[in-house]
């Protein structure tokens, strides 16, 4: 972690990864201390592209938090906290190397996203927060199947002469491209989702 000044706002510096997909599916983002687990979950969705379509859930130190009404009878015995009561202000960062967690999105495609804790930097007063920074690649198509549906899909999508080739290619749309990433318009998602969601932040 880097030598903090105290005097201004700190911002999480995390890269988010698609588990299990090669080439990596990712993206960095700049996230606001005071952001709580669901506002976060409406910035991955952004920042991806999703359509939260599905249930989520964050699974951090093995406990789950997300929304409890929605979420427990698809659970086993374990209990599920209220996402919007916890802030990412709560981590341990300075007593914690390599910090990181889970959000599943998708209980049935179950994707998996890695959230690596990289820095927590002092906040720059040109940048509105959250802001997405970086990243590689399109997230799947939504109900594709999980990786393995994923991995069929995308061989069957480069392949021309595959007897599914055309029908993945209409049923995810010609703009959809597996290599695409404009960092522009996933943050002009993000302040779309959290002004949507929030009234803004």
């Amino acid at each position: 972690m880097a030598a903090m000044d105290f005097d201004k706002p700190l911002v999480m510096q995390a890269k988010i990864t698609i588990q299990d997909i090669e080439p990596p599916i990712w993206r960095r983002i700049l996230l606001p201390l005071d952001l709580n687990l669901a506002q976060l979950h409406e910035v991955i969705q952004a920042a991806f592209a999703w359509t939260d379509s599905h249930l989520h859930q964050f699974i951090i130190g093995g406990l789950v938090y997300g929304a409890p009404e929605f979420i427990e009878d698809y659970q086993d015995e374990r209990r599920t906290f209220e996402a919007t009561e916890v802030h990412l202000r709560d981590f341990q960062y300075y007593h914690t190397e390599n910090l990181s967690f889970l959000y599943e999105y998708d209980f049935g495609d179950g994707w998996n996203h890695l959230i690596e804790v990289e820095n927590v930097i002092p906040a720059d007063d040109a940048l509105k927060y959250p802001v997405c920074i970086a990243g590689e690649r399109h997230r799947p198509p939504e109900d594709v199947g999980g990786t393995h549906g994923y991995a069929e899909f995308l061989e069957a999508w480069h392949d021309k002469t595959h007897d599914d080739h055309r029908h993945y290619r209409d049923w995810a749309g010609r703009s959809f491209s597996p290599e695409k990433f404009d960092v522009e318009a996933t943050n002009k998602l993000i302040r779309s989702a959290l002004r949507k969601s929030r009234g803004g932040y």
